[in-house]
């Protein structure tokens, strides 16, 4: 049985713990609990059982979706990393930047260096979007 988000419940934002099984999820594909934990257990320490009721949690806000196979239950990440990304940044922005991308790039890139590779991407990227506009 697949229990996935419903057209009803709109998607909720994850919490920081949750964004971090989020990130297990997308770098191993669908786990089980037992993989989601060791893999967590290797840079921190958690409990099975949170990471049981976290996965529980997030599949009820929307974020995950459970498969039964057998007596384990697989979960995968509701949404691709890149479209959770561009949720997140769109309500940031709107929030704080008032939903300026420039702004909220400025900001962003204000904070700290960015790498020359980093810089020539954001420069294609700029010369990409100045060419749609």
């Amino acid at each position: 049985m697949t229990q996935s988000p419903t057209s009803e419940v709109p998607l909720k934002k994850p919490t920081e713990a949750e964004l971090d099984i989020l990130r297990v999820l997308w770098s191993i594909g669908p786990a089980t609990v037992r993989d989601v934990h060791e893999v967590l257990s290797a840079t921190r320490t958690t409990g099975y059982t949170t990471v049981l009721k976290t996965l529980q949690i997030m599949t009820e806000k929307g974020l995950t979706v459970r498969e039964e196979a057998g007596k384990a239950h697989i979960y995968s990440p509701a949404m691709a990393e890149a479209d959770m990304q561009t949720q997140l940044l769109k309500d940031l922005s709107e929030k704080l930047f008032a939903g300026s991308p420039a702004l909220l790039a400025m900001h962003a890139l204000s904070l700290q260096p960015a790498s020359d590779d980093e810089l020539k991407q954001i420069r294609a990227l700029i010369a990409r979007k100045s060419k749609e506009s």
